[in-house]
């Protein structure tokens, strides 16, 4: 594997984007970190995502029929083999950045499949398990398509965006799960896009 040292170490080029992800904070303790062109190799995890993941088509509850969820999706619980050496190592160089912050490591890998802009996820934080009663990260590792990510507080206020190119790592943390929400909107064309998003134990 072509990696440096670690994805966060210096990089020579005065042209390159800092290697430090760089932190917004938000408001009730909620923050999000933005690092682009951060995964290495994002052409080979695309392929290999797309390829060998298994993907599988989920329907839920919606109010009062059952709807398909707009999206594949796959989760490497913990313990499980990565598909791809590129993302275990991102999760592993996630662990060592964070620990100090997070004090404890990044154990699960959900993924999602946008096969197109008709694909998304709707307003929601992750307040399964220990995300809604405390402080937490959930480490988003982006390839394939730009994708909006957008970000508003629960209840109103002033939302953002971050745009989610190939390669791009967000990280939402502190108590962004149980105050602020997000959500992929649907958008009138996209290309495929993948996402995984790397959490804690105990947090969905």
């Amino acid at each position: 594997m072509d990696f440096q040292s670690t994805l966060f170490a210096e990089m020579a080029p005065v042209d390159v984007l800092p290697p430090t992800p760089e932190r917004t904070p938000l408001t009730r303790g909620a923050w999000v970190d933005v690092q682009r062109a951060w995964l290495p190799r994002p052409d080979d995890v695309f392929d290999i995502l797309v390829a060998e993941v298994p993907w599988r088509a989920e329907r839920r509850q919606m109010y009062d029929r059952v709807v398909d969820v707009p999206r594949l999706v796959h989760t490497y619980g913990e313990g499980e083999p990565l598909p791809h050496p590129v993302l275990t190592r991102a999760r592993d160089e996630l662990t060592r950045h964070y620990l100090p912050e997070l004090g404890e490591p990044f154990v699960t890998a959900g993924c999602c499949y946008y096969r197109d802009g008709r694909d998304s996820v709707a307003w929601h934080g992750d307040t399964f398990g220990r995300g809604s009663t405390h402080d937490t990260m959930v480490a988003i590792v982006s390839v394939g398509d730009p994708r909006r990510l957008c970000l508003r507080p629960r209840g109103g206020g002033h939302s953002i965006a971050v745009t989610m190119g190939h390669g791009d790592l967000v990280v939402m943390g502190g108590s962004c799960q149980r105050t602020w929400e997000h959500a992929v909107p649907k958008v009138a064309a996209a290309g495929p896009r993948l996402s995984v998003q790397f959490r804690p134990r105990g947090v969905f």
